[in-house]
């Protein structure tokens, strides 16, 4: 067993308790502490996407228990990539945090970084059902003291209506397992793809309704339609560094859907035959045009934003929805981008409603460098709004091609394409509104350049990393999509995945 695969869960699981307890009056030494450990998640991240580099699934077997009896985690070039996906995002997100400030409005802040790193890395490797459920709740609670980070009336409701929300979830997410464990004897992924496929199709119905169940709980995470709407309320008032930190949490969610859909409830497994891509697809659609429509009628800055997240994972899960290795592998390059796309708008509209003073879409006075501001949200606008030449123009474009031999092909492209053009309107209005309309205002201009400091280099790095991996990705797209597309052929073997976890210890049970 390779002991690299369980660092990215042990590293922050280690480090958070001790940041919690021994650092927290210092804030300079849990900084450093926190820093430390990103960067060397980001190494490990990169150690094991070479290690994935061979094509094979690589399982780690803790207490060298014999699956499907013990835990195990699951390393192929999928869960490589998110744990390196969000190691990345972690170390622009902490930077920003560090370089505003954001940390040092509560004692907490760098121990919950840690422990929300924890979940999500879990949830990426696990090879277990009941194990992905306790990574969710790690992420539940930890990011629930982000959420409200600094205080404040309007950010506790808003935790709360998360809290609720996802507790509602994990409830569901119980019920689901119990359902699945009753009709297989297991949770084990690698178990569970074989004894499903075994299952006759008319003593399915449990199996049916705990596949439903799953689907509900991974579309709360997902904030798909019609469960996204603590999505925009949460976002909207979460400390900004905060909601780009949580631009990979829904993506947690079809992670999800994609791993459990492709390796358990399969294309090719009877018993939910078209069930989930009939549900998908419908609420895809329907979740593009109330990002869309979001967007357009948003009255403040980072509401629009989250909105925008709404619609971005709309048109992820489209390509989701037709669960084929080519939309597979176009939905996971969009992934990639809307991630670096929302954490880089988030971080920016930081800068900006800071000096703002508000995020109110109303004509105020300039802020000082109100140039620079403007460009970077032009940047960003074309990012999220698919416009060329970046990746989200790439990402749509290759959406649009992988899902065109759908039977419901027009409807996924009439969405994506009209809820682009909406959403285009809708950052076109934004920006006018904050950037130039205050122009005219420039009897102001002298004031706020006597009584605001120009903008320092370190606050703007977290921005300017996440922009630029837009044009990398976009300039690497074909290294890219090249390794998506192993990587989606991958998540399709499921003899592959299934001989890697139970091959060694197993083989009695197949």
């Amino acid at each position: 067993m390779n002991h690299w695969i369980i660092a990215p869960v042990v590293l922050p699981a280690l480090l958070a308790p001790v940041i919690a307890y021994v650092m927290r009056h210092d804030i300079k030494l849990a900084r450093y502490a926190s820093v430390a450990g990103t960067v060397m998640l980001a190494a490990i991240s990169l150690g094991l996407l070479t290690i994935v580099a061979d094509g094979q699934t690589h399982v780690y077997y803790l207490g060298d228990w014999p699956a499907p009896f013990g835990i195990v985690l699951v390393l192929d070039r999928l869960s490589a990539m998110m744990v390196l996906l969000t190691s990345m995002l972690a170390m622009v997100v902490l930077w920003h945090a560090i370089a505003t400030e954001w940390d040092n409005r509560g004692r907490h802040f760098h121990a919950l970084f840690q422990f929300q790193l924890m979940g999500v890395c879990g949830a990426f490797l696990t090879g277990d059902a009941f194990n992905l459920f306790v990574f969710f709740e790690v992420l539940l609670i930890a990011s629930y003291g982000l959420m409200i980070h600094g205080g404040g009336k309007v950010r506790l409701k808003a935790g709360l209506q998360y809290v609720v929300m996802n507790l509602a979830g994990s409830t569901l997410f119980l019920f689901a397992l119990g359902a699945l464990y009753a009709s297989t004897g297991t949770l084990n992924l690698a178990d569970l793809a074989l004894k499903v496929r075994e299952l006759p199709v008319e003593e399915a119905g449990v199996l049916r309704v705990s596949a439903v169940l799953l689907l509900m709980v991974f579309a709360i995470k997902a904030a798909l339609f019609p469960v996204q709407f603590w999505l925009p309320g949460t976002y909207a008032n979460a400390p900004a560094p905060v909601a780009a930190l949580f631009a990979i949490m829904t993506k947690v969610g079809a992670y999800a859907i994609i791993r459990f859909y492709t390796l358990v409830f399969g294309p090719d497994v009877a018993a939910v035959d078209g069930l989930i891509g009939s549900w998908v697809m419908p609420a895809s659609v329907i979740t593009v045009a109330v990002g869309a429509i979001g967007v357009l009628g948003a009255r403040r800055l980072m509401p629009m934003l989250a909105f925008a997240v709404v619609g971005s994972m709309g048109t992820l899960l489209l390509a989701v929805a037709a669960f084929t290795p080519e939309a597979i592998a176009v939905g996971l390059y969009y992934l990639l981008h809307s991630t670096f796309a929302a954490a880089a708008l988030f971080l920016l509209a930081d800068l900006v409603v800071t000096r703002r003073g508000s995020d109110a879409l109303t004509a105020q006075p300039p802020i000082y460098q109100n140039g620079l501001f403007a460009a970077f949200f032009f940047v960003g606008a074309i990012g999220v709004t698919g416009m060329p030449p970046l990746s989200g123009f790439l990402g749509k474009l290759l959406v649009l091609d992988g899902v065109r031999d759908m039977p419901w092909m027009a409807t996924a492209w009439a969405a994506i394409l009209i809820g682009s053009l909406v959403t285009i309107v809708g950052f076109a209005r934004a920006g006018s509104v904050v950037f130039w309309k205050s122009t005219a205002m420039v009897d102001a201009e002298a004031e706020a350049s006597e009584t605001v400091s120009p903008i320092g280099v370190n606050a703007l790095v977290g921005v300017t990393a996440s922009l630029t991996m837009l044009a990398l990705l976009a300039a690497f797209a074909g290294p890219v999509m090249g390794y998506l597309e192993q990587a989606s052929v991958q998540l399709f073997d499921v003899s592959g995945y299934v001989d890697a976890v139970l091959g060694q210890h197993g083989e009695d049970l197949k």
